[in-house]
């Protein structure tokens, strides 16, 4: 992944913000919305496109757009750089090939403590039973 090839294919679009502030919000467009298309990007190989589709797939709309708001601060300048490094992490996090499982055999000392622990409970219930005549 190329993050600065990224951060230039990225598309910002100030948006006026939601909530309490009064005079503030209704005068300023704080809020930042980036949207970044997976399909045009060069920053991205095949595998690394598919890894991300397939674990950002709530996140990512028909358009194969992914889009992620910000609007924690009152600076549009820290609104911007929060979403990129936002963009960042989930796309670093969605990078990572989880490591495959081996099975393993189980030991000989597991096979034999779990006959062993097999045959204590049989005799445990086998006491129980009513004695024969």
């Amino acid at each position: 992944m190329n993050t600065e090839q990224l951060i230039s294919e990225l598309q910002f679009k100030a948006i006026r913000s939601s909530g309490p502030g009064g005079q503030h919000v209704n005068k300023v467009s704080s809020k930042i919305e980036l949207s970044f298309k997976l399909d045009m990007t060069l920053a991205l190989s095949v595998e690394e496109k598919a890894l991300i589709t397939t674990k950002l797939a709530n996140r990512i709309n028909k358009d194969n757009i992914l889009i992620l708001h910000c609007d924690e601060s009152r600076s549009q300048i820290k609104n911007k750089s929060l979403v990129v490094k936002r963009l960042i992490a989930l796309f670093e996090a969605a990078l990572i090939v989880p490591k495959p499982r081996k099975r393993l055999k189980p030991s000989k000392a597991m096979k034999e403590s779990r006959l062993n622990n097999k045959r204590h409970q049989s005799l445990k219930k086998e006491s129980r039973r009513r004695p024969e005549l």
